[in-house]
């Protein structure tokens, strides 16, 4: 007798509820997977974005708001500070290295950020095609960058003001790419680099225009005379000692603040996960719900087929079989609903990620696995069984003599 061959016809027969059932359980097995895949990738790309970086150094405001833009890049920064005041904290003793980032532009969605080669040094970017920037007015672009534009080394672009698309474009002073990064699955993929003094120089040309037509106003990205200012400093520490006083005296200077990248990851993923927690209940709900669903479906089903479970019986069927069978039942019902509900997150995730792709923001990849989808799958299987013990008890416990001579009823 071929169990799953039997359990799948009456499956078939009771065609809306596995359809009901399952779809409760692919809800519930989809919006964990979506959960732990997309906050996986989120905790992997934060804690590598910030690696290596002890501190930053810029204008006061959110702490929050300096490490999302000046880290992760998917913030306003609070403003800008002086090039003097970033230059007296490079040459502290604490300091083993201190990294600038000016921005204030960007084009087709990208940002433009000022700095040295040390940047994409930090991160371990090679460059793929071309060399890196050598004089204003010269950028590398990442590798994301490069796929979505289409720029090669040797093309030219604009920025335009602001942070995203649709800026006042500075047609005055195109970049030439020089050269591409390969791929560091980190946020340097969705940036472009250029020199500090590119920015000032873009920066320089736009107040001058704003003087000529008569605009008096603060400009949003502010200058001293000289043009020397810059957004943040990324620094890292020559001894551990240094945090427990170098913060301190960043912000013992007026116009600045300091912010701990560690600190300010963690308060973030704490956020989310308040949040992350309350979806994964509700989804472990649904999860439960189907079991509950399952569970209804197969003592309902058991009335119904006692007359063909005391058959199957007379036939020479044991009873071990037919607890066998109602259990394979609801295996099949579960495993329906679990791999619905496995390729149903990857799918949320894609759109996600093909959403935040087209805001310019972190990379998602719905090809990711996470550890934990494998540690949900038992679980679904233990409230599928939970949820077909009773009716195999039931299954195992009939009583053929009677049930044949009452036609079933």
């Amino acid at each position: 007798m071929n169990l799953i061959k039997i359990s799948l016809i009456y499956i078939r027969r009771q065609s809306l509820n596995t359809l009901l059932n399952a779809l409760l359980m692919a809800l519930g097995v989809g919006g964990v997977v979506a959960l732990v895949v997309v906050m996986d990738q989120v905790e992997g790309k934060l804690q590598k974005d910030a690696a290596g970086i002890d501190l930053v150094a810029g204008a006061k405001g959110s702490p929050a708001q300096l490490i999302m833009s000046a880290i992760f890049h998917i913030d306003a920064p609070t403003g800008n500070i002086s090039a003097a005041d970033a230059e007296s904290i490079s040459k502290n003793r604490f300091v083993k290295k201190a990294i600038p980032l000016a921005l204030g532009d960007s084009a087709q969605g990208f940002r433009i950020i000022g700095t040295t080669a040390e940047y994409p040094a930090h991160y371990g970017a090679n460059v793929a095609q071309g060399k890196l920037w050598a004089a204003p007015m010269e950028a590398v672009i990442g590798a994301s960058v490069a796929k979505t534009t289409g720029l090669r080394p040797g093309a030219s672009f604009t920025g335009s003001h602001g942070l995203t698309a649709g800026g006042e474009e500075h047609h005055d002073n195109p970049y030439k790419v020089t050269g591409v990064l390969s791929p560091t699955d980190s946020a340097l993929d969705n940036l472009i680099l250029t020199s500090v003094e590119s920015v000032w120089k873009v920066h320089e040309a736009h107040g001058h225009h704003e003087e000529e037509a008569g605009d008096h106003h603060e400009a949003e990205h502010d200058h001293d005379e000289e043009g020397g200012e810059i957004t943040a400093l990324l620094i890292q520490y020559s001894t551990p000692m240094a945090a427990a006083s170098f913060p301190r005296y960043v912000n013992s200077i007026s116009s600045l603040q300091a912010a701990s990248p560690a600190f300010e990851t963690a308060r973030i993923m704490t956020a989310l996960g308040a949040g992350v927690q309350v979806m994964k209940g509700f989804s472990f709900a649904l999860i439960f719900s189907a079991g509950l669903g399952v569970f209804i479906a197969l003592y309902n089903a058991m009335k119904e087929r006692k007359y063909d479970l005391a058959i199957m019986r007379a036939l020479g069927a044991s009873r071990r079989k037919l607890f066998l069978h109602v259990i394979c039942e609801g295996f099949i019902l579960t495993t329906i609903g679990v791999v619905a509900g496995i390729v149903a997150g990857h799918l949320a995730v894609a759109f996600l990620g093909a959403w935040l792709g087209e805001t310019r923001q972190m990379a998602i990849s719905w090809a990711y696995w996470s550890p934990k989808e494998f540690y949900l799958v038992p679980v679904a299987f233990v409230v599928g069984f939970s949820a077909s013990l009773i009716p195999a008890i039931q299954a195992y416990s009939t009583d053929v003599a009677n049930t044949l001579t009452d036609g079933g009823k």
